[in-house]
């Protein structure tokens, strides 16, 4: 039976909710007061992220493809691997899910954010920041991860990586890996964005929900993880394309 696009786009919007609920939730844990995980650290973070996006990938794999990331979906589409007609579709789920992925961890932690007087900690919690505002190399930095990002999945998806009956539910093993790399050794300059979905959406949650004593949402730094990843993701396709198409 085929599968529709608003079926797909359903499911994309399900496995964003859960990556956010999860990627999120792993820097409230952590950084938030009175948490029991309050002060679990970069190594903890940088790997609950990555089962964040397997968790996601098992969920709408098998239906959507699992980009949940605007970066990944027009990438895929720029290396003629998707369709451009379902590209809007997939990025506006991927925005919604993000965005109520970031509200459910607002409610979920409400008293601890109450708790917490830090209020770039409270944001820290539903988007990044640089550690050294250099907002050129901090363009620069969310370029390189996502170019990482996509180009390795992208790699992942040629013949020579995959085999002949596919790679199925295994295939968010790589991805997750993938994630914890890209964090734990490019993600202590921006905090490694490297999704529109994940930063952008929860940063309108910050703007938007009730949270006491939150300050503001940094707008002016928030072109910088929504234009880096989709720099990179366009120069991740053309290379991919020059080198193994």
């Amino acid at each position: 039976m085929e599968i529709t696009l608003f079926t797909k786009c359903l499911f994309e919007f399900i496995g964003t909710i859960v990556l956010v609920l999860l990627g999120d939730g792993v820097v409230a844990c952590c950084n938030l007061k009175h948490s029991k995980g309050n002060g679990g650290g970069w190594i903890t973070i940088t790997m609950a992220w990555g089962f964040a996006v397997m968790c996601g990938v098992f969920i709408s794999g098998p239906i959507s493809g699992a980009h949940l990331n605007p970066a990944v979906t027009v990438g895929f589409a720029i290396a003629g691997l998707f369709p451009w007609e379902a590209v809007g579709g997939y990025i506006l789920a991927q925005m919604l899910g993000g965005l109520v992925g970031a509200v459910l961890v607002y409610m979920f932690y409400k008293d601890h954010f109450d708790a917490t007087d830090d209020a770039a900690m409270k944001l820290g919690v539903f988007c990044t920041a640089p550690a050294i505002v250099n907002k050129p190399r901090n363009f620069f930095c969310e370029i390189v991860g996502t170019f990482l990002l996509v180009f390795v999945i992208l790699a992942l998806n040629s013949k020579c990586n995959c085999p002949t009956i596919g790679m199925g539910p295994l295939g968010a093993f790589p991805v997750t890996m993938l994630i914890m790399s890209i964090g734990m050794s490019l993600g202590g300059t921006t905090g490694y964005a490297i999704n529109p979905a994940r930063d952008l959406s929860p940063r309108i949650a910050h703007a938007i929900l009730p949270i006491k004593g939150k300050g503001g949402s940094d707008w002016g730094y928030s072109w910088v993880p929504v234009a880096g990843p989709m720099v990179g993701c366009v120069l991740a396709a053309f290379s991919y394309m020059a080198l193994f198409m």
